[in-house]
Order: C-alpha cells, then sequence, then structure tokens
C-alpha cells in the first residue's frame, strides 16, 4: 500500500473512532437513575428531547421553584420539553424524607406531573454517575463545577449534550432560562 492510501486510511479511521466515542461520551442517555417509585430508568428513553435536570430538595428556601418547574412543564412538553426533577439530602438535611414523602410533597403542594428520581447524591466521594459527567469540568468546561446548593439546573440539548447552568438563585421561569429553553426547543 502506498504511503499517501496508508496515511489517508489511518486518518478515516482515526477521525471515525474519535466522532464515534465524542457522540456517546458526551451524552447524558448513557445515564441510568431510578424513578421516584424505585424503578430503574435510562435517560435514553428522553432522547430527542430537551431537558432540565434539577436537584429539588423539599425544605429549602428555593422549593417553591417547584411550581415554576411544573408551570414550564406543562407550557413546554408538548414542544420537547423534559423536567426532570432529582432530589438530593447533600445540603443542610434539606430533603430528609424518604421517595413515599418526597412524592406525595410534590403532588400535593405543587401538583407536580413531571418525572421526579430517587433521591441521590449531587456532590461529595458518593456522587451519582450523572452529576459527576454534569459537573465534570473537563467534559463540560463551560458549566462544570461542583454544585454549591439545591435548585442547580442543567439544560440538556436534544443530542444529549449539557448546554447551560442555571444556579439556584436563578427561577425556572426567568428569561434568561425561558430564553434558553426556547432556544434549544427551535433546534431541531
Amino acid at each position: 500500500m502506498e504511503k499517501p492510501v496508508r496515511k489517508r486510511l489511518i486518518l478515516s479511521l482515526l477521525c471515525f473512532t474519535i466522532a464515534a466515542f465524542a457522540g456517546t461520551a458526551t451524552q447524558v442517555y448513557n445515564y441510568r437513575l431510578k424513578t421516584i417509585d424505585g424503578e430503574p430508568t435510562s435517560l435514553a428513553k428522553y432522547k430527542g428531547k430537551v431537558l432540565l435536570v434539577v436537584n429539588v430538595a423539599s425544605a429549602c428556601g428555593f422549593t417553591p421553584q417547584y411550581s415554576a418547574l411544573e408551570a414550564i412543564y406543562e407550557k413546554y412538553k408538548d414542544k420537547g420539553l423534559v423536567v426532570v426533577g432529582v432530589p438530593a439530602n447533600n445540603f443542610a438535611n434539606q430533603e430528609s424524607g424518604t421517595e413515599a414523602e418526597i412524592k406525595t410533597f410534590c403532588n400535593r403542594k405543587y401538583h407536580v406531573t413531571f418525572p421526579m428520581m430517587s433521591k441521590v447524591s449531587v456532590v461529595g466521594a458518593d456522587q451519582t454517575p450523572l452529576y459527576h459527567y454534569l459537573t465534570d469540568k473537563t467534559a463540560n468546561p463551560a458549566i462544570g463545577g461542583d454544585i454549591k446548593w439545591n435548585f442547580t439546573k442543567f439544560l440538556i440539548a436534544r443530542n444529549g449534550t449539557p448546554v447551560n447552568r442555571f444556579e439556584p438563585a436563578i427561577k425556572p421561569d426567568s428569561p434568561e432560562v425561558i430564553s434558553a429553553i426556547e432556544n434549544e426547543l427551535n433546534k431541531k
């Protein structure tokens, strides 16, 4: 085989390998959680949807954000938005209840209909793999970094790539968040 042909073949294989790896390594679809009812679920079931993944807590000053999360879910779900609530008890023991207690609280107080997951850890040595990925500065340099408190919001594009992060004080129905959601929903 001539050198230029061999070089092109090697480069083509290398590019294909890199593209294949990049297509899967940078997607939230590779991660699994359990639903609030304890059923294993893969985030791959949301492939093609825009996700807003939020670590939530029932006894936090930001807990009223559930209302806005539910409102934007209701407004945009038919356009492809899925809000995913992920309870975590990492900050000041603000989510100390059981999954059943969390579910009852969310349903009764905020009428939550968006998918809720089982409680996980979003920081520390026992951090769930999804949150390890979302906060990894190497994988996600623009949005990575430790979670500081409850109700940190990650916006995930239809291709499974994290594209934006909103800190707890930024309300889900703020112009900044709504604009980012609509921008992602308008991409097909």
